[in-house]
């Protein structure tokens, strides 16, 4: 077997295509040549942020022990099956948060913990994912990828802009990270170069290199190869189908203008395959070490979507959450469901000893406790290893503390991601458990 030592990383190529391979125990794709060969088997550490917008059930969302005979409220439900790789986090709060009491001033700096600007313009701070991004970003194609199930409203809502109730990722204090809505988008990013023109499968266009590099690895590597070569090809053909069924909103990626009549703002029409689409272009993301960093937000805090398929479509979610009902549960699950889908995804991904799982930290948050803008505390859980850095089946609680500050956890979470600042937001201390 020929072992390939590459300085970057290896990646399959074709016209206009790039398309970068995940972990394989017969190449370094990560690192350095020098570092590759005392290092050849460590995977890098990921970190994806969740988000939906309104809280949670208020009497529904809580943890009791630790490890696996962890017991977790109704709306943590659909995480039982990785208690012992779960992460329950009570008692966390943002200062800044509490002076505007609505919506948009509890989720602009949710992070980064820094003030905003009321009176309708736009002054935030950069948050964590973008400073994760812009100091290791250069090592990946794609520095991160910020995804959204929901428009960007660039309305004023009670003197603060409704940019802040619809972005959680900020470049800079005064710029929101370009949310990509779009499951082919998207995709694109991952794949496609910006030459790239007409209606060719990712796959066919490095079908030749991929035959090519299939000869030079291990029959194990061969297997996972072929298997992230067809989970590439499903996504693609996912997309395709959906479009065609005119599903998602917007245009294909591969024409220079929409083929189907623009939808209306708000809400995809089939938010179920939105969101699982978008749940798979964060994994495949990750797998092909893309990129390290992503952002996913489910739903705008105010949001506007609806749950039709749940049978909660007499309400928009902002409304929904004013009032802690059996519907309000079945909402808050369905968003806890799709981070145990890309958590279980993850988790079939064999990257050497460990999974992918155990090598990313996956956060879910809100920006208040529940729907009646309570912020005094903050919901959180993660799943994941980050590395083997994270100590799974914890349930903490800084509740009553005098340093309780959420950027606390962005300090930790960089920590694990090879950043280490003194300070970040009104921090000046990662949590030592995390």
């Amino acid at each position: 077997m020929k072992t390939h030592q590459l300085s970057r990383r290896t990646m399959l190529r074709g016209l206009g295509v790039s398309m970068a391979l995940p972990w394989m125990e017969s190449l370094s794709v990560w690192g350095d040549e020098a570092k590759a060969k005392s290092s050849a088997s460590q995977a890098p550490t990921r970190m994806a942020i969740l988000f939906s917008g309104c809280g949670y059930h208020r009497t529904e969302w809580w943890a009791k022990g630790e490890g696996k005979s962890m017991e977790l409220g109704k709306v943590l439900h659909p995480l039982n099956d990785f208690k012992d790789r779960l992460t329950f986090i009570r008692g966390l709060y943002n200062a800044e948060a509490l002076k505007g009491n609505i919506h948009s001033s509890q989720t602009g700096n949710l992070l980064s913990g820094a003030p905003l600007s009321a009176g309708g313009t736009i002054l935030s701070g950069t948050s964590v994912d973008q400073v994760v991004a812009q100091r290791i970003g250069r090592q990946t194609k794609l520095p991160s990828l910020v995804l959204g199930c929901e428009k960007a409203n660039p309305s004023v809502h009670k003197n603060y802009s409704m940019l802040y109730s619809s972005h959680i990722s900020w470049s800079s204090p005064t710029t929101p990270t370009p949310l990509e809505v779009y499951p082919a988008l998207a995709f694109d990013q991952l794949f496609k170069d910006s030459s790239q023109r007409g209606d060719k499968s990712v796959l066919d266009a490095v079908l030749a290199d991929a035959q090519n590099f299939r000869r030079n690895i291990s029959q194990l590597d061969q297997r996972k190869l072929d298997e992230y070569l067809n989970s590439v090809r499903e996504v693609e053909q996912r997309i395709e189908s959906a479009g065609q069924r005119g599903e998602l909103q917007g245009w294909r990626p591969t024409l220079t203008e929409p083929n189907i009549p623009r939808p209306k703002d708000g809400f995809p029409q089939d938010i179920v395959e939105h969101m699982k689409l978008m749940s798979d272009i964060l994994v495949l993301a990750f797998q092909t070490d893309t990129t390290r960093v992503c952002t996913l937000k489910l739903n705008n805090d105010h949001g506007t979507l609806r749950f039709p398929h749940l049978g909660v479509d007499y309400m928009i979610h902002h409304l929904l959450s004013h009032n802690d009902t059996e519907d309000w549960l079945k909402v808050n699950q369905f968003f806890l469901e799709q981070m145990a889908y890309i958590a279980r995804r993850m988790d079939d991904i064999q990257e050497g000893e460990r999974t992918l799982l155990d090598n990313s930290m996956l956060m879910l948050c809100s920006s208040m406790l529940n729907g009646h803008h309570d912020a005094s505390q903050l919901p959180v859980v993660m799943v994941g290893g980050g590395g083997g850095k994270l100590k799974g089946g914890q349930n903490l609680d800084y509740l009553g503390q005098s340093d309780r500050q959420m950027c606390r956890l962005y300090l930790s979470m960089m920590d694990n991601m090879g950043v280490t600042l003194d300070a970040f937001g009104d921090a000046t201390k990662p949590l030592a458990e995390v």
